[in-house]
């Protein structure tokens, strides 16, 4: 099965990827993971371009995107199925997707859109730490650390992303609105569109997912 996760940052859009790829298999496919991977290489050309737009709060490229997800979608655990957490973005880069999977014989089987209220994304986001030295996630409200600044784990300093600040993070949600959010009409247009209420907690969230997804299945 290929499912799109539409959402703005914070809406939780990876935590369920990442318990659908645990649970059932189904691979995540998440850009922003493969962004972050490029940008701490300092000899990535792809990290260097990523880096100039991310910290502003833009979005990547269309084409930068599009050629990351058609390597991504040639990898063989995607064969079978997955998740893309993050992509697409635009209307521009839905409709590469959807030439890319034509060409290969294959469709979006469901778009799951995550809503959440802005002042919850910005909550989640601003107030979550990582650690500099394996990037393991805190968050200063929902998940402090023992130590205050430092890692439960490996005891390295704790550090606020700057695309985590909360000023960038209002901005990325006006960029998100503008950009991404008419794809919402283009998915509902198709009817394949299924909506979910983000804010509730995350196992409750995982419950409605995957009844979602089995009647997809039906």
């Amino acid at each position: 099965m290929n499912v799109i996760f539409l959402g703005p940052n914070g809406a939780g859009k990876g935590t369920q990827a990442k318990l659908l790829q645990e649970r059932e298999g189904l691979p995540q496919v998440s850009t922003g993971d493969i962004l972050r991977r490029a940008m701490a290489d300092p000899d990535s050309p792809l990290g260097t371009t990523a880096r100039r737009f991310i910290n502003r709060g833009e979005l990547v490229p269309d084409d930068v995107m599009i050629e990351i997800i058609e390597a991504r979608l040639r990898e063989p655990d995607t064969t079978r199925g997955f998740v893309l957490d993050g992509f697409p973005r635009t209307i521009a880069q839905a409709r590469a997707l959807d030439d890319l999977l034509q060409a290969a014989g294959h469709a979006v089987d469901a778009v799951v859109y995550f809503e959440a209220r802005p002042d919850t994304i910005v909550r989640r986001l601003s107030g979550r730490r990582l650690c500099r030295a394996a990037g393991h996630i805190y968050h200063v409200e929902f998940q402090p650390p023992v130590v205050e600044g430092r890692c439960d784990i490996d005891g390295s300093e704790l550090y606020q992303r700057e695309d985590d600040r909360e000023e960038t993070v209002r901005h990325r949600l006006s960029v998100y609105r503008r950009r991404t959010e008419p794809l919402v009409d283009y998915y509902r247009s198709r009817g394949i569109l299924e909506t979910i209420d983000a804010e509730a907690d995350v196992e409750e969230v995982y419950r409605a997912l995957t009844e979602i997804l089995a009647a997809r299945t039906r």
